[in-house]
C-alpha cells in the first residue's frame, strides 16, 4: 500500500531534491500535499520554489500550501548565504502556471489530519517546524494522527551548520521543535551526522547531469552552484543533500542505521539555542521518542535518488 505523506518544506536546493524524489516516487508514496514555511529564504520566495518544482514535473494535482512567514518567537533567520536569493539559484525553473491552494498550511494541516484515521499519515519535516508546531498547538488531537514524523534536523555528534552547536531547520524556530519532540508522535530523525556523510562529489553529480532531461539539467546545475558554500566551508568533496534523505528513508530504510534516544532543544537565547540533546541511555527516565539515523549507506542513497530522478 503506498504511504501517505505531507511534506512540510522550505526549498532550498536540497528540499527540492527531496520533493521531486518523493513525486517521482508515486508507486510508494502518496504525497497528499506540499505546504511551506519560510526558512531558507523568506516564505513568499518558499512558496514560488515549491511551485516552480512542481511545475518542472508537471505534477499540478499536488496541492501546495502557503504557511508560516515567520517562527512562533523569534525573528526570522535565513540562509541566502547558501541558496541564493532566491533560494534555488543556478538552474533555470519554469514559471507556475497553478497557483497555491486557499488556507493556510496550519489549516491544512489540522483539517487533514483530523479527517485521517489513527496513525494514518507521515508528516516528512524538512524545513523549520513552524507550520507542524502551530498545528499542534491549535489542536493537539492531531498527534494521534500522525503515523510518524520524519525529521530532517538536529545535530548530535557533528557540530551545527549556523553555530557550534545547532542545525539550521531547527535554530530557526527552536520553539517548534520542542512542540514537535514533545508530541508524542513517533520520530525518525535525520540529523548532519548522517547527511554529513551523502555527499555529492562530482561523479555523483556527473551522474544527475547524464539522466540528459530537463529534470537531470536542473538538479546538476543546482548542484553546481550550491556546493561553493559546503566546499569551503567544510572542505567536503561536494555539497551533503540534507533533505532528501527523509525520502531515502521512507522508500529503503535499511540504507540507514541509528538508534533510539531521547532528543529535546534548548530555546533559550544564548550560545545554546537550537542545539539539539540526544539522552541516548535514559538517564532522565524520560523514556526515548526517536529513533536517530548515524549513518548511511552513501552510494545506495544516490543511486537511489538517480533512479527515482530518471522516472521524469
Amino acid at each position: 500500500m503506498k504511504k501517505p505523506i505531507i511534506i512540510d518544506t522550505d526549498p532550498g536546493h536540497d528540499d527540492a531534491f527531496a520533493i521531486l524524489a518523493a513525486i517521482a516516487s508515486a508507486d510508494e508514496l502518496d504525497l497528499l500535499a506540499i505546504t511551506t514555511v519560510a526558512g531558507n529564504v523568506p516564505l513568499d520566495k518558499t512558496t514560488y520554489n515549491a511551485l516552480r518544482l512542481r511545475e518542472l514535473v508537471a505534477a499540478l494535482e499536488i496541492p501546495i500550501y502557503r504557511g508560516c512567514a515567520r517562527p512562533m518567537v523569534n525573528e526570522l533567520v535565513t540562509a541566502e548565504y547558501v541558496h541564493g536569493e532566491t533560494g534555488l539559484d543556478g538552474p533555470h525553473l519554469p514559471e507556475p502556471t497553478k497557483g497555491i491552494e486557499d488556507g493556510h498550511a496550519v489549516d491544512y494541516l489540522v483539517d487533514t489530519l483530523m479527517a485521517a484515521a489513527d496513525r494514518a499519515v507521515t508528516v516528512c519535516l524538512i524545513g523549520p517546524m513552524t507550520n507542524m508546531g502551530m498545528a499542534l498547538v491549535k489542536e493537539p488531537a492531531v498527534a494521534d494522527k500522525i503515523a510518524e514524523f520524519v525529521i530532517m534536523g538536529g545535530s548530535f555528534h557533528a557540530g551545527g551548520n549556523v553555530t557550534p552547536t545547532a542545525e539550521f531547520n531547527v535554530y530557526v524556530d527552536p520553539h517548534a521543535v520542542h512542540v514537535v519532540f514533545t508530541s508524542g508522535v513517533p520520530m525518525t530523525i535525520l540529523p548532519l551526522d548522517v547527511t554529513h556523510q551523502a555527499q555529492a562529489t562530482k561523479p555523483r553529480v556527473a551522474a544527475f547531469r547524464s539522466l540528459g532531461d530537463p529534470v537531470g539539467d536542473v538538479v546538476s546545475a543546482m548542484l553546481d552552484f550550491v556546493e561553493k558554500f559546503d566546499v569551503s566551508r567544510y572542505g567536503f568533496e561536494g555539497f551533503p543533500l540534507h533533505d532528501p534523505t527523509v525520502i531515502a528513508y521512507l522508500l529503503e530504510p535499511e540504507i540507514f542505521q541509528g538508534r533510539p534516544a531521547h532528543v529535546s532543544v534548548v530555546v533559550e537565547a544564548g550560545a545554546g539555542h537550537g542545539m539539539t540533546i540526544a539522552d541516548w541511555w535514559d538517564q532522565g527516565g524520560s523514556g526515548h521518542n526517536a529513533t536517530v539515523m548515524m549513518s548511511l549507506d552513501a552510494d545506495r542513497y544516490y543511486e537511489l535518488l538517480t533512479e527515482r530522478l530518471a522516472r521524469f
